[in-house]
């Protein structure tokens, strides 16, 4: 496994983590979620190059922009969250609450 690939990896690794044990506000689950996604758009950007294929560029220039339109709806969640209860906290949103 090269250096790359591993810090990748530990990238990926350490940003679920993050989602999975610190959930306290809503603002660090977002931040969790960017990086994982921006842990998964530099290996999708460098396998085309270390392969010789020109056909895959597309596909990281697609995560990019899903990867910004989930930062968008996320902050919009997080605003709206934040007017109706208060806080940004994970514990005061309840799913059954209209």
């Amino acid at each position: 496994m090269s250096p790359f690939h591993f810090s990748f990896y530990t990238a990926f690794t350490l940003s679920s983590l993050g989602l999975a044990f610190h959930r306290t506000h809503f603002i660090s689950a977002l931040l969790c979620l960017e990086s994982m996604m921006l842990s998964m758009f530099i290996p999708l950007s460098l396998w085309p190059i270390e392969n010789l294929t020109p056909s895959f560029t597309l596909v990281p220039i697609l995560m990019l922009a899903f990867s910004a339109c989930e930062a968008g709806t996320g902050l919009a969640m997080l605003v709206a969250s934040t007017r109706t209860h208060g806080s940004d906290h994970l514990h005061t949103l309840n799913l059954l609450q209209c």
